[in-house]
């Protein structure tokens, strides 16, 4: 009979277990709001967009050069007559045979004409009459270089759709179907706080004076600006000492006016982790050890109608639990419909034989051959790691692989969006 001890440790939750979980508590209830166009970069949609107009709304030439029948030049050095021209803005007058527009890009193609022999292709001509006249070098096709009414957007499209995170080009397609406003998700406002007695400011303290144990606040610096990115409010509560009182102080203002609060260090089990008490203090905790590499360590909870997201204090492992869980579910609480990453395949360029009990994200970048090079030291503690990659390397539990292998890598570009 065995006298063996249960292990006390709690059981390690897949991530995508965990990520499941926490975006079903995600409910998109924070509202919406007009803004200008300019000012919407980065927002989620709360309404379809859809056009009241066709984009172009006429044929138009997407070249400098001269609007033709393609018949009067079906031979190479055909010569016409210049018989008008046809700036951008400027609608031209129906095209009579045997003659040619001068016509910029951007310009309505007059009626009669069906191609655009671009000016390279072009010979001016001695002056005969006022426009003078224009051999074509070049024989064109029906067609050539015109830009069809209604090739970007027909009249009643749904040009961008409710849930859709707004880019740049986003906002200049809003733009050209006359949209000076848009209706977006309300930011949610989040409270951040870093926990730790150890932690201190750079700028407050000189290096040569810090205490022994001591070290600057890392997280808190990209955690802001990863929240600034994905356009939350930002409350900064700063450093709260490693004390429950504090921390249960800390937590009860942010709960009072923001929708997330999230806290970094202090959600472990030792003694001086002081977030689980605290928030189950306030209210209600579900505390995960997730089976991810680095960061094990991941809590969520409420008080009253604030969320709770707690990470783990080490760098690498705050910055990664941040972009795999935190990311989409503040975007699928503005109702974003597209929060997954997007993994490409791509070939490692080294063997990695020691694989972990638990799914690993390896920092690496893409090299010059076409494949992925690694970081040497992937401690969770080191930041530098994350600075010299450009993605990770999502590598299932157990798997090893070798060089030459195909392996999934997350480019940091498709999570710092």
């Amino acid at each position: 009979m065995s006298d063996a001890v249960p292990s006390k440790r709690p059981p390690l939750i897949p991530l995508d277990e965990a990520l499941a979980s926490l975006l079903a508590k995600a409910l998109p209830v924070l509202g919406s709001e007009s803004v200008s166009t300019f000012e919407a970069d980065g927002r989620v949609l709360a309404q379809d967009v859809i056009s009241g107009l066709t984009v172009p709304p006429r044929d138009n030439s997407s070249m400098d050069g001269y609007a033709v029948r393609a018949a009067d030049c079906g031979t190479l050095g055909a010569v016409l007559t210049v018989a008008q021209r046809i700036p951008a803005g400027v609608v031209g007058v129906p095209l009579a045979a045997g003659t040619a527009a001068r016509i910029f890009t951007g310009a309505q193609i007059p009626a009669g004409a069906d191609a655009v022999v671009m000016q390279e292709d072009t010979t001016a001509l001695p002056e005969e009459g006022a426009l003078g006249r224009v051999q074509i070098e070049l024989v064109p096709a029906p067609g050539q270089w015109i830009r069809r009414a209604g090739e970007d957007v027909a009249s009643g499209d749904v040009v961008l759709s409710r849930g859709e995170r707004l880019s740049p080009a986003g906002l200049g397609l809003a733009a050209s179907v006359g949209l000076d406003r848009l209706q977006v998700a309300v930011r949610p406002r989040v409270a951040l706080m870093s926990t730790g007695d150890e932690l201190v400011m750079p700028g407050e303290v000189a290096p040569e004076a810090m205490k022994p144990g001591a070290i600057y606040n890392s997280n808190r610096f990209f955690m802001r600006a990863l929240l600034h990115r994905l356009g939350c409010e930002v409350n900064d509560l700063g450093i709260v000492p490693d004390n429950r009182e504090a921390t249960i102080e800390a937590l009860r203002g942010a709960a009072e006016s923001n929708d997330v609060i999230i806290t970094t260090g202090g959600v472990s089990v030792g003694e001086e982790d002081h977030i689980k008490a605290a928030v189950q203090a306030l209210g209600e905790l579900q505390l995960w050890s997730l089976s991810m590499k680095p960061g094990k360590p991941f809590a969520y909870g409420r008080i009253g109608k604030a969320h709770v997201t707690g990470l783990p204090g080490n760098p690498v492992s705050s910055f990664l639990t941040f972009l795999l869980l935190v990311r989409p579910f503040l975007l699928t609480l503005q109702g974003a419909t597209r929060v997954a990453p997007q993994p490409v395949a791509l070939r490692a360029d080294f063997d990695w034989p020691r694989a972990d009990k638990r799914r690993e994200f390896l920092r690496a970048r893409r090299n010059a051959k076409g494949g992925l090079d690694l970081f040497g030291n992937q401690s969770s503690g080191v930041l530098t790691s994350a600075v010299w990659g450009d993605g990770v390397i999502d590598t299932p539990a157990g798997q090893p692989f070798k060089a030459g292998d195909m392996v999934q890598f997350i480019p940091f570009e498709s999570l710092l969006a």
